[in-house]
């Protein structure tokens, strides 16, 4: 399996929000997701499962990148809201194993430690995912701690230079 860990794209200031799981992203951010899907597809043909955060920012980006790929249809994985840890992603992720390709869309810093903990095992981050940024790694095998392979990460003015 493939997984694309997606970060979402520019969202409105927290500021300007009492609730921080809606807000939305500006309309900068969605046009640059669309440039940024555009590109993630030149790069990722197909995507059989695309699951999003709850948060509206994260759900508005996965609806941008299922646009591109004919509509393919974000479903709303609670696992992937902030907070949740690497382990539970892991546990879902094995509930899809029978897919090629999975994208998910969250937020940082909980990809970050994401993509960390299934190339190394540990939480600790070494990697920042800007917005809009996509990473993607393989699982030989198992889905588990220090288990996958990075093909590449790319950040969103890279993917938007592949449209």
């Amino acid at each position: 399996m493939d997984l694309l860990v997606i970060r979402h794209a520019i969202a409105a200031d927290p500021g300007e929000f009492a609730d921080d799981a809606a807000r939305p992203l500006t309309p900068e951010g969605k046009k640059k997701m669309r440039q940024i899907a555009r590109g993630l597809r030149r790069s990722v043909s197909t995507i059989d499962v695309l699951a999003t955060s709850p948060l509206i920012r994260a759900v508005e980006t996965a609806e941008i990148v299922s646009a591109e790929y004919e509509g393919i249809a974000p479903v709303v994985a609670p696992v992937l809201a902030p907070g949740r840890g690497p382990a539970a992603v892991a546990q879902w992720l094995e509930s899809q194993r029978r897919h090629d390709v999975v994208a998910v869309v969250g937020h940082e810093p909980g990809l970050s430690r994401l993509v960390s903990w299934f190339l190394a095992g540990s939480e600790r981050s070494f990697i920042e995912l800007k917005k809009g940024a996509v990473c993607r790694l393989t699982f030989p095998g198992a889905i588990a701690a220090g288990s996958a392979i990075l093909v590449w990460a790319l950040a969103p003015s890279q993917l938007r230079e592949l449209t």
